[in-house]
Order: C-alpha cells, then sequence, then structure tokens
C-alpha cells in the first residue's frame, strides 16, 4: 500500500471539532507545511473549524507555523479556525501570545516534560500523574494551567490535586487527539519514517503512539522532505503501519530551525572542529553571568570529582555553552537542551533547542524523564522576578503570555540550581572596562521584588528536596538558605549600597563572608578551566 498521497487528500480527513496532536520544538520538527495548507482550506471553505490543538511545545516561531495562522486569523478578524490549543511555551510566537491575552481561544499550558509525559500516557492508557507544579502557579489551588478565562470557563483541559499514599501530587488531562500531524526527513512508499536530518527527535513517536492508543485509534499524518524505496530499518523513528498518510513538502516548509534551513552539524551527519565555531571571551555583562555560571559548573567537578551533565535554559544561560566550547571542557561539562541534544553548542532565541554538533540526540520525552528525576547534576535556568524567600517567577507579566516550557520539570528535578539573569531589565547600559563592571546606566525595572507575579519555582518546596540554588547576576551572587536569599558576592566595580541594595525591593540577609565575585569572570580571554577540571578528575 502506497502512503504518499497529495496533501489535498490527506487533510480530507480532518473534521469539524478534531482534536489534533502536533509535533514541535519552535520550528525543529513542525509539521510547518500541513498546518498551513490546512488553514488556507480552512479560509477556502470554512472548513475543517473548532479545532483543538494539542502540542508537545511550540510548533511555530515568529511569522511561522501557527504563529502565521494566528497573525491571519487576527487580520481577517476570524477565529473558528482554531477553538483552543494546549501549547507549553508561546514565548517566540507573538500573535498566539495576542490571541490569548484577547481571549479568543482557549488556551492552556502544561510543561513540556509533562505534556510529553501525557503523550506517552495516552499511548499506555495511563494517567500522567506527577508533583511537578506543585506549590507553583501550576497547581489549581493557584492560577493552574488555565492561561485565559475562556479556557477557566471552558476547562477542556484540566489540572487537578490529588493525593496518594498520603501525598500530594498533580493530575493533568487533555482531551484524546484524533489525528497526529508529525514530521521527518524521509519516508518510503509504507510509510516507515526515518528522522535523520531533523535537529531533534522531539515526541514524533510519543504524538503517534497517543493518536493510535485505544480506545478510537486515530490518523496519522507525517510530513517529510523526500520519498525513497528504501529506508535504513535501523534509521526508521516510527514505523509505517502506525503512519495514514505521508506528505511531501516544499523545503522552505521544513526548515531545521526558524533561521537554519539545512546544516549537517545540527543533526549529527558532521562534528565541527573548534576552529569553525564562533568563540566570543569578551566579557560583555551578559557573558560575565554565563562564565560566572560555568565557574560554577567547574567548582562543583571540583566537589565532585567527576564530569558533569547540566541543562542550560534559553536565553543568558544558553550562553554558557559557547564558553565551555571556548574554555575547552566540553568533554568535562556535558551540556544538555531540553528538546534532546547533549553537548554542542546550544542556540538561542527563535533557533533555541538545536545544538551545533551535539554528541548526542535522544526524544524530548526521555530527556525530560532524566530531568524530573534529577539525572543531570545541575541547571542554569533564567529568571524574570525573585522574591524574598528565593522564588522565582521565570517569565510572566500581566501583559505577556510565555507557558511554563521545561522549566518547572528542570527546576523540579535537577539537584543544583543557577538562576542567571541580569540584576534589573529595561533600557541599560552595563560594560566591563579594565576588569570591572561599569553601570554606566541602570535598566529602570526592578527584578528583585517583595512578590513574584507568578511563581515557577517554589524555593520552600526545593529547600524541603535539599537543593543547593543560586541566583547569578552581573553584579551580584546569593545563596537560597532557610533564612532566606544570602548575599554572598559582588562584582568589582560596584558600590554595594547604591547599585545593589538599592535596587532591590527587600533587604537580603549579608553574608557574613561577602566577598568580590572572582575576577577571572571579567578579564578578556579564557579563564583557564581546563587544567582545573582535568585536575579534579584525576585526583
Amino acid at each position: 500500500m502506497n502512503k504518499v498521497v497529495d496533501v489535498n487528500k490527506a487533510l480530507d480527513v480532518i473534521k469539524d471539532g478534531d482534536v489534533i496532536a502536533v509535533s514541535g520544538f519552535n520550528m525543529a520538527t513542525t509539521p510547518e507545511y500541513l498546518l498551513l495548507k490546512l488553514y488556507e482550506r480552512y479560509r477556502d471553505t470554512g472548513h475543517p473549524r473548532n479545532l483543538f490543538i494539542v502540542t508537545d511545545s511550540l510548533p511555530a516561531a515568529r511569522e511561522r507555523a501557527l504563529d502565521l495562522i494566528a497573525e491571519r486569523m487576527i487580520k481577517d478578524n476570524d477565529f473558528d479556525f482554531i477553538r483552543g490549543f494546549m501549547i507549553t511555551f508561546f514565548g517566540v510566537a507573538p500573535s498566539l501570545q495576542r490571541l490569548v491575552i484577547e481571549n479568543r481561544v482557549e488556551a492552556y499550558s502544561f510543561p513540556i516534560g509533562v505534556a510529553t509525559r501525557w503523550f506517552r500516557g495516552v499511548a499506555s492508557g495511563t494517567p500522567a500523574i506527577t508533583k511537578v507544579g506543585l506549590g507553583t502557579f501550576l497547581d489549581p489551588r493557584q492560577d493552574g494551567i488555565y492561561m485565559n478565562e475562556l479556557a477557566r470557563e471552558r476547562r477542556t483541559c484540566r489540572v487537578e490535586l490529588v493525593s496518594i499514599g498520603g501525598e500530594e501530587y498533580l493530575l493533568y488531562d487533555c482531551p484524546k487527539p484524533r489525528v497526529g500531524f508529525i514530521r521527518g526527513s524521509t519516508a518510503d512508499e509504507f510509510g516507515n519514517l526515518t528522522m535523520t536530518d531533523e535537529a531533534i527527535y522531539g515526541s514524533v513517536l510519543a504524538i503517534t503512539q497517543a493518536v493510535k492508543a485505544q480506545p478510537n485509534p486515530g490518523i496519522v499524518i507525517a510530513q517529510v522532505l523526500y520519498v525513497s524505496r528504501f529506508v535504513n530499518p535501523r534509521d526508521v523513528h516510527v514505523p509505517g503501519p502506525l503512519i495514514d498518510y505521508v506528505v511531501t513538502s516544499p523545503p522552505e516548509h521544513h526548515t531545521q530551525s526558524a533561521s537554519i534551513d539545512y546544516d549537517p552539524s545540527v543533526c549529527g551527519r558532521v562534528v565541527l572542529s573548534n576552529a569553525c565555531l564562533p568563540n566570543d571571551d569578551k566579557p560583555g555583562f551578559e557573558y560575565v553571568i554565563a562564565r560566572r555560571v560555568v565557574l560554577e559548573f567547574a567548582r562543583l567537578i571540583e566537589r565532585l570529582g567527576r564530569p558533569i551533565a547540566v541543562n542550560l535554559g534559553i536565553g543568558i544561560p544558553a550562553l554558557a555553552a559557547r564558553i565551555i566550547r571556548s574554555e575547552g571542557v566540553e568533554d568535562y561539562i556535558v551540556t544538555t537542551v531540553e528538546s534532546g541534544p547533549w553537548g554542542g553548542i546550544a542556540l538561542s532565541d527563535d533557533d533555541f533547542g538545536v545544538a551545533i554538533s551535539p554528541k548526542a540526540i535522544v526524544p524530548m520525552p526521555d530527556q525530560f524523564i532524566m530531568y524530573e528525576g534529577g539525572a543531570i547534576d545541575a541547571a542554569s535556568l533564567g529568571f524574570m522576578q525573585i522574591g524574598p524567600s528565593g522564588d522565582v517567577n521565570p517569565s510572566f507579566l500581566p501583559e505577556r503570555v510565555t507557558g511554563p516550557g521545561g522549566f518547572p520539570v528542570i527546576a523540579h528535578g535537577s539537584p543544583r540550581l543557577y538562576f542567571a539573569g541580569a540584576f534589573t531589565a529595561g533600557k541599560r547600559d552595563i560594560a566591563v572596562i579594565n576588569g570591572k563592571l561599569a553601570i554606566i546606566r541602570d535598566g529602570p525595572i526592578i527584578k528583585f521584588v517583595r512578590k513574584p507575579y507568578k511563581v515557577g519555582f517554589n524555593a520552600e518546596l526545593g529547600l524541603k528536596m535539599g537543593k543547593e540554588v543560586l541566583y547569578i547576576t552581573e553584579r551580584a551572587v546569593f545563596r537560597l538558605t532557610s533564612e532566606g536569599l544570602v548575599f554572598e558576592e559582588y562584582a568589582p566595580g560596584v558600590d554595594i549600597e547604591k547599585d545593589i541594595l538599592a535596587k532591590m525591593e527587600f533587604k537580603p540577609v549579608i553574608s557574613r563572608h561577602l566577598q568580590p565575585m572572582d575576577d577571572v569572570v571579567f578579564r578578556d580571554g579564557p579563564m583557564g578551566l581546563l587544567g582545573i577540571v582535568e585536575k579534579a578528575v584525576r585526583r
């Protein structure tokens, strides 16, 4: 049976009101061609309509895929195509955010690892029950997963507090998808799907399994670049019997990431030498933060006496991957990105989720099981606000909807957390001059606040779990203790009272051992970490 069909024949199976599962971490594994052709069909005929989309992450980037569809929905003032969605992260999709803020569609948001767990749960007939989200905005005793009023009213997806053996857990659920849109690199005429040229595996197999599971097995449509007479059985990621239709996509709708059409170094076909990779050891203030994080990783190696595996979040933490590479310590500090890559250089912004020259790539559900179980040694995550007790708001503001992303699962599972970000926000002019921090014009927005807008990391629960937690900025480093935040380090060149304490809405505990930050992070050139970690591992 030849499963390769014209896109319109494949889309004939979509009905009004269908629940559609869609793969995609930004543009990696996003079946953009299927999404755009489906919307084109709706604009031409008025059907299918009232669709509900469930995803493993975000099948979009700015003006791409679902965000482009949202932009056109807003322009046409027609909101009948999609009635709602469960998307884990909206950060690089401004039009999708606008749909949520304006209450045009139902919007729900699971953490990414919970979404991947949910897909596998649907596939195996078991509920998604986890401790992730307890004591945070995801807890139904706070906001829950409901991103706007339509979601709170209709409750198509839900989160419930449950008790098992006297302990609290959260149960997350959504409707079972009837249709799956997935993406791979190549398929044969029987539907056997490879992902050899994709930047990640994402949750493509888990989504397929969920759609095909009993009761009421659904229909899976796969977007590929090429159809081949033969694919290597060992390269098959989704077996053909699980796929109903295969559609070939134009290359412009099948890119490895938002800005990379095809690069063999991001899918593991080649590994670039250090000479080919970008290198910037001149410490601007954001690099100072990332360098201080990497220095903490090196100190952890000294304490443990072995190499470590770490997670790097989006934003400033992702810069640490370049520093690790330029220091030559990538064999000792193995970085991971939540989408699946291990090692290499993690990219940022709309390309986040993709890494240059990774050493390994695993499916995203497996990656998050390791995060939730604490299989990594440490994580560096960004922050938007920090409260007196150490609670962290990762990205939420009243006028901004981002979703939890991978943050809650990683923060829950990692035994050590190094939150990293600028001390203030807004327009600013901060430089590193002659090994000292120069605050020429400070950001007007205070980030260390009396009460964070929403809590993504509950410090009290983190302390109960025995986590080691640092808060690293360009001018100060704080540690989480039972007394709250303890101020331990300050940058050379700053005025502690004027530049730090006066720019906080609360007064931290001042360490009796308050000291300057290590000046190595403020100097030009490498920090010399290779010798330090080699010595630590050899002893």
